[in-house]
């Protein structure tokens, strides 16, 4: 399956675009079973990053302010550049920087480590990515938009988002790691465990992708409308990510890792947000949604490209 597994995923997409678009009435029910399916796959790989390595990822201060580069200074820059150029719409427009100035810190975890980058890194850099993107997106949102939207911003779907899919899968993993150290049927269930990686990942694009597309509606004009855009945004995101690796002089599992936190984004943690906005701003959750389709599917594209964007080879200076 692990020499296979792009090809699983792409099936998985295709399979959960079908089920979506035939079976449309599925999608409140597959809507919750994303959270266990993605809490299920981040433990798998939470499972594989030992609790050592992470505390000594913890003081890798190179990496953890490479990461808060790119995602609160070159982010909105690439932003910005866009914003004049996306549709006049203002549910349209809030939508789209709800999404694209948020880091994910779930799933990318799990592509960057299929495509060599450092998962330990980006797995210690999860609370400073989620608390800057908390204390942040309300002034970015007033820059953006003015001060009638900055407010919309709650803290309870990000906490949630953190406990459910970071700190609860982060525990069970480091459980079953101290039960496999002692006992040798702690370390069956834990090679056990490790084997339903790219099932798990397969679960997650199927579900995630249902859900959503029945969601898109009567609302295909705006679709259409905004994924020039998140490509784009992946496209540019890839290279700077590249560029500000360099700066940083940061090692190609590194430098993977920061592209890929770069180019994700924390769609399905801003989605509640959107969805409790006025019915007046009601598209904005189909903005939203969309960007996550858009999304998985760069995301597989990423697990290939990016190895050949950033190459083992030491990157060197920029200049």
């Amino acid at each position: 399956m692990e020499y296979h597994q792009v090809a699983i995923y792409l099936a998985a997409l295709a399979a959960g675009g079908l089920l979506g678009w035939t079976a449309p009435g599925l999608g409140p029910g597959l809507e919750h079973a994303i959270n266990p399916v993605l809490g299920a796959l981040l433990f798998v790989t939470f499972l594989q990053v030992p609790a050592v390595e992470l505390v000594r990822s913890l003081r890798d201060g190179r990496f953890l302010s490479a990461a808060v580069v790119v995602n609160f200074v070159v982010v909105p820059l690439v932003v910005a550049a866009m914003f004049t150029f996306l549709p006049a719409d203002q549910a349209v427009r809030l939508g789209v920087l709800l999404v694209l100035l948020c880091p994910c810190v779930d799933y990318v975890i799990v592509f960057s480590g299929l495509a060599g980058g450092s998962s330990r890194r980006l797995l210690a850099a999860t609370p400073v990515l989620l608390l800057a993107q908390m204390l942040l997106l309300p002034g970015f949102l007033y820059l953006f938009m003015g001060s009638e939207l900055a407010d919309i911003v709650e803290a309870g779907p990000f906490l949630e988002a953190f406990l459910v899919l970071i700190v609860i899968p982060l525990a069970l993993a480091w459980a079953l790691q101290a039960w496999a150290a002692r006992r040798p049927a702690g370390q069956k269930v834990s090679d056990a465990a490790t084997t339903t990686m790219v099932p798990l990942m397969a679960a997650t694009l199927l579900v995630v992708v249902a859900s959503q597309i029945p969601k898109l509606g009567d609302s295909l004009a705006d679709v259409a409308a905004v994924v020039p855009f998140y490509v784009v945004f992946l496209v540019a995101m890839a290279f700077a990510g590249r560029t500000v690796a360099r700066l940083f002089r940061l090692d190609p599992p590194a430098g993977r890792a920061v592209v890929f936190t770069g180019a994700t984004r924390n769609s399905l943690v801003v989605l509640p947000l959107a969805l409790a906005l006025p019915d007046d701003l009601a598209v904005a959750a189909v903005v939203v949604v969309t960007q996550t389709l858009v999304e998985v599917i760069g995301m597989v594209a990423c697990v290939r490209l990016v190895p050949h964007l950033v190459p083992e080879k030491r990157l060197a200076t920029v200049g």
